[in-house]
This record gives structure tokens, C-alpha cells and sequence, in this order.
């Protein structure tokens, strides 16, 4: 009995580490993508690319879904867990780069082919961010690929939320310039694509750097 509820303790402890490391993983790519993508807006559309009320909504619909993280069904590592702050910084670089270019990508296209004004792709921004945080939650929750466990319902909830939160907003032109319908529902498909394209890149570059 002892021996039990010392196992029960360190299981616990890892799935704990687990949770945390993702939410930390989280917060570094979310101030990569921030900054870079300020400024790749301004110089992509001559105009700041979100207005500060954009920016509050983003904020807040981001940390509901962050604190779900601590709900998450996780695997507890087979190893000891140790930080490796340096290794987790480099692994957020590189999948918020990641995230920053799928997100150019989608602006690019509203400003060039679709020619949207700067209203409308700030609305696009607003869109292709919320979009592209799920995928990115989705992505780095699960150390191996991301359909080898399900997420908590509470996560699930809080996705759906989310996504509805945004869609309601931007279709609906509410605090934003509104934007049609296709072109929402295509950068939501465009994100689906994006996690898988995403998880891709997370397992080997998470493997190299030693994050289990």
C-alpha cells in the first residue's frame, strides 16, 4: 500500500509537469506570434493589422482556452521529467514561426487575391489567430501525434467557445468589420490543415529536443 501511493504520487507529479510544460510551450509561441505579426501586418497593409479592442477579445478567448489546458487528459513521461527552458524556448520558436507563416499566408491571400480592405483583414487577423491557436493547442498537447489521445471535454468546450465566439463575430460584423461567410469557413478548414501540418513538425523537433 505504501509503494501504491508512492506511484500514485509520481504519476500525478508527471501528468502535473505534463500540463504546465504545454501551457508554457503555449505562452512562448503566442509573444512570438504577437510581436511578429504586428509587424508583418503593418508592413504587409500599411495599417496596424489589429486594433486594441481586437487585441483585448483575442486575450481573453485565449487564456479560456490556455486554462482548460489544466484540465487535459495527458500521459505521464516513463522517464523523470527535468526542465530544459533553453530546448522548450527553441521548440516554441520554431513551431510560432510556424504559426506566424501560416497566418501571413492567410492575410496575404485576403489582401492580394481576395483584395479585402485593411478593415477586413484586420477582421481576418482577428479570424486566422483565434483559428490558428486551436490548432496550435491541439498540436503541442500531445508529445506524440496529436490524435494518439483525446482532449478533455472541458478543452473540447472551451475550443467550441471559441470558435463560435469568432465566427458569430466576425460573419456578424460585431466589433469588426464583417467578413463573408466562405471566407471563415475556408480559414477554419485552412487550420485544420495547418494542426496536422503542425503536429508533423512538433514530433521530430520535440524528439530532438528532448521534451517527452
Amino acid at each position: 500500500p505504501g509503494l501504491a501511493g508512492i506511484v500514485a504520487a509520481v504519476k500525478e507529479g508527471r501528468i502535473t509537469f505534463q500540463r504546465i510544460q504545454t501551457y508554457t510551450l503555449n505562452s512562448i509561441i503566442k509573444k512570438i506570434v504577437t510581436v511578429l505579426l504586428l509587424i508583418l501586418g503593418l508592413v504587409m497593409t500599411g495599417h496596424a493589422i489589429l486594433t486594441p479592442l481586437l487585441m483585448v477579445i483575442l486575450l481573453i478567448a485565449g487564456d479560456f482556452l490556455a486554462m482548460s489546458l489544466t484540465t487535459d487528459h495527458v500521459q505521464p513521461s516513463a522517464m523523470p521529467n527535468a526542465w530544459r527552458i533553453s530546448n522548450l524556448t527553441i521548440v516554441g520558436v520554431i513551431l510560432g514561426l510556424c504559426l506566424v507563416m501560416f497566418c501571413a499566408l492567410i492575410i496575404a491571400y485576403g489582401k492580394f487575391v481576395l483584395h479585402l480592405n485593411y478593415m477586413e483583414l484586420r477582421t481576418l487577423t482577428f479570424v486566422v489567430l483565434v483559428f490558428g491557436s486551436q490548432s496550435t493547442i491541439y498540436a503541442i498537447r500531445e508529445r506524440r501525434h496529436l490524435w494518439r489521445s483525446l482532449p478533455s471535454i472541458w478543452l473540447v468546450i472551451s475550443s467550441l467557445v471559441d470558435i463560435l465566439l469568432a465566427l458569430i463575430l466576425s460573419i456578424g460584423g460585431i466589433a469588426m468589420s464583417p467578413l463573408p461567410v466562405l471566407t471563415v469557413w475556408a480559414t477554419l478548414g485552412a487550420a485544420v490543415v495547418f494542426a496536422l501540418v503542425l503536429d508533423a513538425v512538433k514530433v521530430p523537433v520535440m524528439a530532438r529536443m528532448g521534451i517527452v
